[in-house]
């Protein structure tokens, strides 16, 4: 509504009625306020998807940088105390998700997003969940060595868990065609690809353990983004590969597709053509060594005939030789050449023992406490001998020096001359401070004074006084 204003007209007394309206002009500062109220309170808070750029992180912790893509783009603004729980380090070029509220930044009037928080979107963050869950595998030991089973060298037969429609079933079984037809083939269908083929992956294994129909596992799939790897990189399968009890050999996907359970399978191919390459060996390689085993067997025991019989030639010529009567008769011998080179042994032995034995006694004598207490015995005695005659020597110099100072402090001592029967006169001033009389002048009638004399003090008062004649 325009408010209606009452004016005066000049020629008239009377006010008159005027529909001018007001202006409510704003301020640019109180413009840019009202702006960043309705947004803060019209949007809440947003999840925005974008790519990093012109990121900037000045002294004080905080972040500021675009959010683009291929058509538009927002400046942003993260402050240190929401950035410092960060799990990844931001760079220009990434692609992030990030949870903010819509405002205006009033001093400049800019419009922005103050992030609370972000995290990697699409194939980072994926890759980044795959780097984390292969550290902590890692570190519970899933994937170290000793953990690994030995394949099969010829499988009795070969399960294969896939997609029952996947081009990679289809090259795993001409390969294993072409290479080994004879050894059977059992497949576990299972989704590859989406939201349930991390669980079909697990139970066509607990199955294929359970049932024991197979002697090796083939986990397989074709090749394709990280995305559509990502139920091989689940933390599900993983641990079920490495629980598996059969030998389990992985081969998904192309040469550079790596997945967390290439690293927990007993083995790891790099396509699935390759896996099945090392589960069975070339029928024509096998054939041909079986062959060649066949032709060294009958050599070698054609071999080992011919040294048998040779053996036993000798062994009989040795046995005629050596009768165990003429055997007898040299251990005989050899036991008296034994029994006389102990017993001169045992002499020597016992020779250099007393000899040893008589060094030690004289040793043991010359060293023997009884002596050495003795010796230092002399020693003690003479060093107290000697102290005693230095202490008196030194006590009797002390004594005559103590003499002559006691003589010399006796002579200018004042108590030796009130011992003569002099006296020495003293007051007490106002200060409370004794004063020595010098003079008979410093005394007056009634004054009181004390007198040192010796062995005592005497007080007393004037009575008078009187000057001495010359």
């Amino acid at each position: 509504m325009c408010p209606i204003m009452s004016t005066m007209d000049p020629s008239s007394d009377s006010p008159q009625l005027s529909l001018v309206p007001t202006r409510d002009v704003y301020t640019i500062t109180r413009l840019n306020r009202e702006v960043r109220k309705e947004l803060e309170i019209g949007f809440g808070t947003l999840w925005v998807e974008g790519e990093l750029s012109n990121l900037r992180k000045p002294a004080s912790g905080h972040l500021y940088f675009t959010l683009k893509d291929d058509r538009a783009q927002i400046k942003c603004a993260m402050f240190a105390s929401r950035n410092r729980a960060l799990d990844f380090r931001p760079a220009d070029g990434t692609q992030v998700l990030v949870r903010a509220r819509l405002t205006v930044y009033e001093p400049r009037g800019d419009y922005q997003l103050n992030v609370e928080s972000m995290e990697e979107a699409g194939e980072g963050a994926l890759r980044r969940a795959f780097e984390e869950l292969k550290k902590k595998l890692a570190a519970e030991g899933l994937f170290d060595q000793d953990r690994k089973q030995h394949l099969p060298a010829l499988p009795a037969r070969i399960g294969i868990i896939t997609s029952s429609s996947g081009a990679a079933l289809r090259d795993v079984l001409k390969v294993l065609r072409r290479r080994f037809p004879a050894i059977p083939v059992l497949v576990y269908p299972v989704s590859v690809q989406g939201s349930a083929a991390a669980g079909e992956i697990v139970s066509a294994i607990e199955l294929a353990e359970k049932r024991a129909d197979c002697d090796v596992l083939l986990l397989t799939r074709g090749g394709g983004s990280l995305e559509d790897l990502q139920a091989f990189n689940e933390e599900a399968v993983a641990r079920a590969i490495a629980d598996c009890a059969i030998p389990l050999i992985c081969g998904v996907g192309h040469e550079i597709d790596i997945s967390i359970a290439d690293f927990a399978a007993d083995q790891r191919a790099p396509t699935p053509s390759a896996a099945a390459e090392m589960l069975v060996p070339d029928r024509r390689e096998w054939q041909r060594g079986l062959i060649g085993t066949a032709n060294r067997l009958v050599t070698a025991v054609r071999q080992k005939l011919g040294d048998s019989r040779q053996q036993y030639a000798h062994q009989s010529r040795r046995l005629d030789v050596q009768h165990p009567g003429q055997r007898l008769r040299q251990q005989n011998q050899r036991m008296d050449e034994l029994e006389q080179r102990l017993s001169g042994h045992v002499r020597y032995r016992l020779g250099a023992l007393r000899s040893q034995l008589v060094e030690y006694r004289a040793h043991l004598h010359r060293v023997a406490p009884a002596q050495r207490i003795a010796r230092l015995t002399d020693g003690i005695y003479n060093t107290r001998r000697h102290l005693q005659t230095a202490t008196q020597t030194i006590i009797e110099g002390y004594n005559a020096r103590l003499s002559v100072a006691a003589r010399a402090l006796d002579a200018v001592s004042p108590l030796a001359t009130l011992a003569r029967g002099y006296a020495i006169v003293s007051i007490t001033g106002d200060d409370g401070i004794k004063q020595i009389v010098r003079k008979a002048d410093d005394l007056t009638p009634g004054t009181a004074f004390e007198a040192r004399v010796a062995h005592g003090i005497i007080d007393a008062t004037v009575t008078g006084t009187r000057k001495e004649e010359s």
